[in-house]
């Protein structure tokens, strides 16, 4: 397995990934949506993405959005998205893609990398193992459609 930093020229193997990671998430497939996200976020480099490959076959990814803590006067990484293709789950790809993000946050010297996902999502449990603490602060959301 090999994870680099995803490119422009990565774009054609993010966009089936990432439809997928939204579909897990009971969305509508849209790879022409995907496509001109994920388009913005590399161009504009203001998401870094890090894609795993196994024989060529682009097979997973997280993307990290750059953020402060306030309280901590720090900078962190938000852990937006991570996905692996179903055929290749339980192989080590997502938590390698996690420690990979991790790297990334030691190497800049950043506080750390903050996660949400649902209650309901398996990979609760590959979090948990990797060191990651449930934090005891509620999360709320306003939604412009409210």
């Amino acid at each position: 397995m090999t994870i680099i930093p995803a490119t422009i020229d990565h774009l054609n193997d993010l966009i089936p990934l990432f439809d997928g990671y939204r579909i897990f998430y009971r969305q509508k497939s849209n790879p022409k949506a995907a496509k001109e996200f994920l388009y913005k976020r590399l161009t504009k480099n203001d998401t870094i993405i890090y894609i795993a490959y196994i024989d060529k076959k682009a097979v997973g990814f997280t993307h990290l959005f750059p953020s402060f803590s306030s309280v901590s006067m720090e900078p962190l990484y938000i852990l937006n998205d991570l996905f692996v293709d179903t055929q290749y789950r339980n192989q080590g790809i997502g938590g390698a893609l996690l420690n990979k993000a991790k790297e990334l946050c030691k190497e800049k010297n950043y506080k750390g990398l903050a996660l949400q996902t649902e209650k309901s999502n398996p990979a609760q449990y590959l979090y948990e193992s990797m060191g990651w603490e449930r934090e005891k602060y509620l999360q709320y959301f306003w939604n412009i459609d409210s």
